[in-house]
């Protein structure tokens, strides 16, 4: 097996009764597997947690920070008190708590064009001066030039993963919106 940056090491263990862990040691993704595993799932499993720390490994050099800094300094936005990536947004593209300011962004963002990231993120600090998606909020979300480009970029991937993923489950009340790309007018 091997990754797109680092190569693959794969332990059996004996003792690993049904658990997969990885973790990258001096350069090499080692990925212990339970001995019984077959080889279809050993392929399966292994190239999972080795896209999952690839992933995770992107997104570490993205600056979410200084970029909703930036975008709210250049649209007159808020500043969010607290911008992340998000590993449980399967559905959603982020969130916005307006109550306390916090932003989760969904770690499958970390591949897309830097200007799709930066309409999520503007979307997202609109909602903290406005809460819905009235007109008003419109107005803000769409002083972004791209914003009508990011949302059929957005539109496109939307379809294509809800024929690969199932449906969400309910989240937190406090997160008041969950821009999910679909609504057309960002």
């Amino acid at each position: 097996m091997m990754s797109s940056r680092y190569p693959v090491e794969v332990i059996r263990s004996e003792r690993r009764v049904k658990t997969v862990s990885a973790r990258i040691v001096d350069g090499v993704i080692r990925v212990r597997i339970p001995a019984w595993m077959s080889e279809s799932d050993e392929r399966k499993f292994v190239t999972d947690v080795v896209e999952r720390i690839e992933q995770e490994r992107r997104s570490h050099a993205i600056d979410l920070e200084a970029r909703a800094a930036a975008l709210a300094d250049e649209f007159d936005l808020p500043k969010p008190e607290s911008i992340r990536w998000s590993k449980t947004q399967r559905q959603r593209w982020g969130s916005c708590s307006v109550h306390s300011g916090h932003i989760r962004v969904s770690d499958r963002l970390v591949d897309v064009p830097p200007w799709v990231l930066d309409h999520v993120i503007v979307h997202e600090l609109a909602h903290l001066r406005v809460a819905d998606h009235s007109p008003a909020f419109q107005a803000l979300v769409n002083r972004n030039p791209l914003a009508e480009r990011a949302t059929g970029y957005l539109l496109a991937v939307s379809d294509r993963l809800d024929r690969l993923e199932p449906a969400p489950s309910a989240g937190a009340e406090e997160i008041v919106d969950h821009f999910d790309g679909l609504d057309a007018a960002g």
